[in-house]
């Protein structure tokens, strides 16, 4: 098994990228050997910390010449293992590409580099009256470069939209080193090359530099918490509140397990321990319609049966009682070594049932489960904390969390609305998908990577697309290393 670059390759890349824009000691590489989610491990033979287009090109060269793969990887926030590396590939780090290249409030844009952190891009436009609108829980520390791979959304994608809508243009550098430039199609009929990009998990290339799209700050916003005494009551009372024509900018529920989680951290909000879920609503816009829309809400809350609802009456309060839903996946390492997360989606009305399909999966399997998720779109986010070095333990995981993505297709949802694929879920495209489907999107990615040099063996199911996927010495089959024990080492 092959452990280390060629002296001849990192000789070159060091050339490209500088004695430090290469790592190579085991003991600096174990960083980058998973992604957020830790159930999948690999340690690449070498971390690549380009500074730059000319850079990611002239190592994407240096690379493609003598077939060694790479993994695109952003600060490593990602859910589905997608920024892992397999066996005998590097990752290239966009860590150091992380300036504001331009930004233009007359306009309403942004330049900026992959590694630009989400957070910090708001940061910067808010003196202009501006923000960017895609939020992820990870904000804080999650990056552009990542979210256009993952077309990442956040709370409020459900007004607002997810990261393709937000995306203007893109300069990518593709497997081979050549440098393109990605826009919004110029018309009726033309290609949508920036669409597809968009989401593409790091199979197509890299961005290396992204246009985006800023919005205006909301001259008001009115958030609610509203606390029930039963699941099934707070997943209705999501659909009332759509069903009576309202749009929150914002629709978020947590459960008991996630709430008690929260609570006993740093991120404590004050909040009820002993209810079943709470409710995050919100509501922006101009002048008083946030207010009649909050007051609709709080009204259809407590007829289906809000033990109370609580209005923040400033930006203080405001965040203190986001901290229940944005700091749960963090308060949640409280709970065991490890921590599975999905990502499923199922129509918004079938959610109550679908939940308790996942609390009772859950007690047959004996685990537990927390649920933290955007209500307002259906796009449910079990959570499973466990210890993967339990094997009966990883075992059970294995089975329920394949039961909980059966039920949820089965209910008319399908596998990912926000996270990706990846390599956790790629196992689950055949519940969803026929072959011809899949054949499609394989061609469709052999376009840009037609080697398989970029991100290999993610998304897609080997069987369907035969890539790289492993020294020549060692050409197992990923999938069916993966299924069965998903939630195990690889």
């Amino acid at each position: 098994m092959k452990t280390a670059l060629d002296a001849g390759l990192t000789r070159d890349l060091r050339a490209i990228v500088g004695d430090d824009g290469v790592i190579d000691d085991p003991a600096a590489l174990l960083v980058y050997e998973t992604d957020g989610l830790t159930a999948h491990r690999q340690i690449p033979l070498a971390v690549i910390l380009p500074r730059g287009t000319a850079q990611v090109s002239a190592a994407v060269r240096a690379l493609s010449a003598v077939g060694v793969p790479f993994v695109p990887r952003g600060a490593g926030t990602g859910l589905s293992g997608g920024a892992t590396a397999l066996e005998g590939t590097v990752v290239l780090s966009l860590a150091r590409m992380n300036r504001i290249l331009h930004l233009d409030p007359p306009n309403r844009r942004a330049l900026v580099e992959p590694g630009v952190v989400n957070a910090r891009l708001t940061a910067a436009a808010r003196p202009h009256g501006l923000y960017y609108a895609p939020d992820p829980s990870s904000q804080t520390v999650c990056t552009i470069g990542g979210n256009v791979a993952e077309n990442a959304g956040g709370p409020h994608c459900l007004k607002h939209g997810v990261t393709l809508n937000h995306i203007l243009g893109l300069t990518v550098v593709l497997p081979d080193g050549e440098v393109i430039e990605l826009s919004e199609p110029a018309g009726d009929g033309a290609l949508d090359l920036l669409g597809v990009f968009v989401g593409s998990e790091g199979t197509f290339g890299v961005a290396t530099e992204v246009l985006v799209r800023l919005s205006k700050q909301p001259e008001r916003v009115e958030t609610l918490l509203a606390l029930f005494d039963e699941t099934r009551d707070a997943t209705e009372a999501v659909s009332a509140i759509i069903a009576e024509g309202l749009v929150p900018s914002a629709l978020e529920m947590v459960d008991r397990l996630a709430i008690q989680a929260v609570e006993r951290s740093v991120y404590a909000a004050g909040m009820p321990t002993d209810v079943a879920a709470a409710l995050v609503i919100e509501f922006d816009g101009a002048n008083a319609g946030p207010d009649q829309d909050a007051e609709v809400a709080r009204r259809l809350c407590l007829e289906h049966g809000a033990r109370d609802v609580q209005r923040a009456a400033n930006e203080a309060e405001r965040l203190r009682l986001w901290n229940a839903r944005k700091k749960a996946f963090g308060a949640m390492g409280r709970l065991a070594p490890d921590l599975l997360v999905q990502d499923a989606v199922v129509p918004r009305s079938r959610l109550p049932d679908v939940l308790e399909q996942v609390y009772a999966i859950a007690q047959r399997h004996g685990f537990r489960v927390c649920n933290t998720f955007h209500a307002g779109d259906g796009n449910l986010h079990p959570c499973i904390p466990f210890d993967r070095r339990s094997e009966d333990e990883v075992r059970r995981v294995d089975a329920g969390q394949r039961e909980i993505m059966e039920a949820c297709i089965a209910a008319g949802g399908t596998i990912t609305g926000e996270h990706g694929v990846g390599l956790d879920k790629r196992q689950y495209m055949p519940l969803v998908f026929g072959d011809l489907e899949m054949q499609v999107m394989c061609e469709v990615r052999r376009a840009f990577n037609p080697r398989g040099m970029a991100n290999p063996s993610k998304v897609l199911p080997i069987r369907l697309c035969r890539e790289w996927i492993g020294p020549a010495t060692s050409r197992v089959d990923p999938d069916a290393a993966v299924a069965g024990r998903a939630t195990g080492s690889t």
